[in-house]
């Protein structure tokens, strides 16, 4: 999500334009058993945060996400089938629904001052650059070691497993604009399938992409790469050995080498298993100090910078540290939020924490507000996409009724 035109009232709340991306569209829920023919869009909203006693989010309208012909994305999966245009790869069905449209699994915006905006995508773990209306007017493809490779062809689809690139579904999921404007700073869900194994706790190498849009906004490489180390942890919380990596979801620039990344777990509302959240935490990430690997092998070649989970010992990762512990009970019942699974109720923490959005407090502290906000995979029983209305509610033992999206507002002081 991205926020703009942020105010303070002379009664304290604070006002502002929220804008919230939607991703593939309803797949896998309810009557869909694979993706569907969405037209990716952005959705506005005004809110008011009165700090201690609440949020106010009113949805004021939208646009559809547009390629350079006029026509609309769709979120079907594109199976193998690769267009060109302006020497840029795209995904796109060759047939039946969204045949002829880019494929775009939309996970994260970028403002620019202009009104124009970045969207980084799963299905090609690349970035597109949109005008102010959300006209595609150019893209930068991912490096080499990104691009999802199957029989040694180039394959966006994410119905099997890639050999080499981004795994299906673990795209670009973060994507930020520093403070200044300069950098443009995209990250990887969690690690490659080269840099990792089968066990999902040795998916934790992942990668941060630094590009350098002071000069262009549509530059051919990045002039940064680092490796950035997630949590792993254990998912049913028994205290055993991790056994899965706390993805990352979410990154906002502090300035052109410092980051806030939102990581979690796979556990909460919507997930429908009884394994009640371990881990959701903000990291403070630093990648002042990391080793940088742009234009090295680990980028150009595919070769691996892990394995089996261990990061190679000539590479240094970027520097972290945990800022806000996002299943802290005690600060989540302040606003009635719990961490129940069996059942989740309507106010339970959602599983999907993917968003992060920050605001001055616009006083002599320095603090910042952050939101912080969640992807509900559009679980509602009262659903509408193309014509079809769709029932995708939770039900059964680990809680029922739609998934509402939630907000998360914190104040926070930034370390200097």
């Amino acid at each position: 999500m991205a926020l703009s035109n942020w105010k303070k009232a002379a009664d304290g709340s604070y006002t502002g334009t929220l804008r919230t991306l939607p991703d593939r569209g309803p797949n896998n829920v309810g009557p869909f058993k694979s993706t569907t023919d969405y037209a990716n869009r952005v959705h506005e909203h005004a809110i008011k945060l009165v700090p201690g006693k609440g949020l106010t989010i009113t949805p004021t309208g939208g646009f559809l996400l547009k390629d350079q012909t006029g026509q609309p994305f769709t979120g079907m999966d594109p199976g193998a089938n690769v267009v060109e245009r302006g020497g840029v790869r795209y995904p796109s069905p060759a047939g039946g629904e969204g045949a002829g449209k880019l494929s775009l699994d939309s996970e994260a915006i970028a403002y620019l001052p202009d009104g124009s905006f970045y969207v980084s995508d799963e299905y090609a773990a690349g970035v597109y650059l949109f005008d102010r209306t959300g006209t595609l007017t150019g893209a930068i493809q991912t490096v080499p070691a990104l691009l999802p490779i199957k029989k040694g062809q180039l394959n966006f689809g994410a119905e099997k497993a890639p050999e080499q690139g981004r795994r299906n579904n673990q795209g670009l999921e973060a994507l930020t604009i520093s403070p200044d404007g300069k950098r443009l700073i995209a990250v990887l869900q969690s690690a490659t399938v080269q840099d990792s194994a089968s066990n999902n706790a040795t998916r934790n190498n992942t990668r941060v992409l630094v590009y350098d849009i002071s000069k262009t906004r549509l530059p051919k490489a990045p002039i940064g790469h680092y490796a950035l180390q997630l949590p792993t942890v254990r998912e049913n919380g028994d205290g055993q050995a991790a056994d899965v990596t706390a993805a990352q979801s979410e990154a906002v620039a502090l300035s052109e080498d410092r980051l806030l990344v939102l990581a979690r777990d796979g556990n909460g509302r919507g997930k429908g298993s009884p394994n009640a959240p371990v881990y959701k935490s903000i990291l403070l990430v630093d990648l002042a100090a990391a080793t940088n690997l742009a234009g090295t092998p680990y980028e150009q070649d595919g070769k691996p910078i892990a394995k089996d989970g261990a990061l190679n010992p000539d590479i240094k990762p970027a520097a972290q540290a945990e800022l806000v512990n996002i299943l802290n009970p005690v600060q989540l019942a302040r606003f009635g939020i719990n961490l129940s699974v069996a059942p989740s109720t309507p106010t339970s923490l959602p599983e999907k924490i993917e968003a992060m959005a920050i605001g001055s407090t616009f006083d002599k502290t320095g603090d910042v507000f952050l939101l912080v906000g969640s992807d509900n995979d559009f679980a509602t029983a009262k659903g509408h996409v193309n014509g079809q209305d769709f029932d995708a509610s939770l039900h059964g033992d680990t809680g029922a009724g739609d998934n509402d999206n939630l907000v998360l507002v914190y104040r926070l002081s930034l370390p200097k």
